[in-house]
């Protein structure tokens, strides 16, 4: 049922993951807005290949308030279709929802962002530009990438691994500080494209051992060791993926390094704000990071390849086709 014209949703379409690869749509009672809340009807939904593909592929870590049944996703995009009084939005404006915890029952949904309709604290909810259409999805990210970048006493990277969405993001938002070009690792040729402003090379073919601030984007296992050795003494490397396995490095080439490791969490709201002020006055663009679009009525098939093809940066999931 939908709120437009006033009428109050009572029940909505969402994807349920029950278990490792057991994914579907279903319908799902949503839980009363109130006077701090919003309705929001979602246009599109973005799948990460981090944290969501741990649940889908059953790998996830324990994790306090996980578990399935669940709802995934915490990149939505759509429309207000009703706003509660103490809200100060309007029922139409464009909005970014960073995932919702408005399902009835016993689902969980603490990420809770692939759905066709969400209730959330408007406190929770960024406006967005009705004209970033799909990409509107990717503030989340964005922001994400600009947390690890603007933590306290950092460095921007020099070297960044990895060339997938969160990579690409990191590097466009480095140019966007006006710093000098990173240098990007990525072991897949097919991911060496799309690079603006700099270079996308593989491991083996770089010969430098001076690297200030290495990002990892990647969340590769085994990885530090080979990176402390391209680090600059007292250089740091900043872990920015998420890891299923204990990290662990050999301490010697460490303390002769005096490298720093540091761990960059998910995004603060001060980061939202800042990445969503770049976007609208152009200092950073998010074209070209989604490379695949599908129904959201093929979400099984749209999650599976999100995850198993490595051609595909950004999956999107489009709602328009649910009511």
């Amino acid at each position: 049922m939908s709120t437009k014209g006033g009428a109050r949703i009572v029940r909505t379409t969402a994807v349920i993951l029950k278990g490792a690869r057991d994914l579907g749509l279903e319908p799902l009672a949503l839980v009363a807005p109130g006077a701090d809340d919003l309705v929001v009807e979602v246009a599109y939904s973005g799948i990460s290949t981090g944290t969501e593909k741990l649940f889908w592929s059953g790998t996830m870590p324990p994790f306090p308030g996980m578990g399935y049944p669940l709802v995934p996703g915490y990149e939505a995009a759509g429309e207000v279709v009703e706003a509660g009084a103490n809200t100060g939005f309007r029922v139409g404006e464009r909005v970014f929802v960073p995932g919702a915890n408005c399902f009835a029952g016993n689902v969980k949904g603490l990420f809770g962002g692939a759905s066709r309709h969400l209730v959330s604290k408007a406190s929770r909810v960024a406006r967005i530009d009705s004209a970033m259409g799909a990409e509107g999805a990717l503030l989340a990210l964005a922001a994400t990438a600009r947390h690890a970048l603007a933590g306290f006493n950092t460095a921007l990277p020099d070297l960044i691994v990895g060339h997938g969405t969160l990579g690409r993001l990191l590097a466009r938002l480095t140019l966007a500080a006006g710093a000098p070009a990173p240098t990007v690792w990525d072991t897949n040729p097919a991911r060496h494209t799309g690079a603006v402003g700099y270079e996308v090379i593989a491991p083996e073919d770089d010969t430098r051992r001076d690297y200030r601030a290495i990002y990892d984007a990647s969340g590769a296992k085994g990885l530090i060791d080979q990176l402390v050795m391209r680090l600059a003494k007292g250089g740091e490397i900043v872990l920015a993926g998420f890891y299923t396995e204990p990290v662990a490095f050999a301490f010697p080439p460490a303390f002769m390094k005096e490298a720093r490791i540091r761990i960059a969490a998910e995004w603060a709201p001060e980061d939202l704000t800042a990445t969503r002020a770049l976007i609208e006055c152009g200092a950073l663009s998010l074209s070209g990071l989604i490379t695949h679009t599908r129904p959201a009525a093929d979400a099984a098939l749209a999650y599976e390849t999100a995850f198993t093809d490595a051609g595909c940066l950004k999956m999107i999931l489009d709602w328009s086709g649910h009511a």
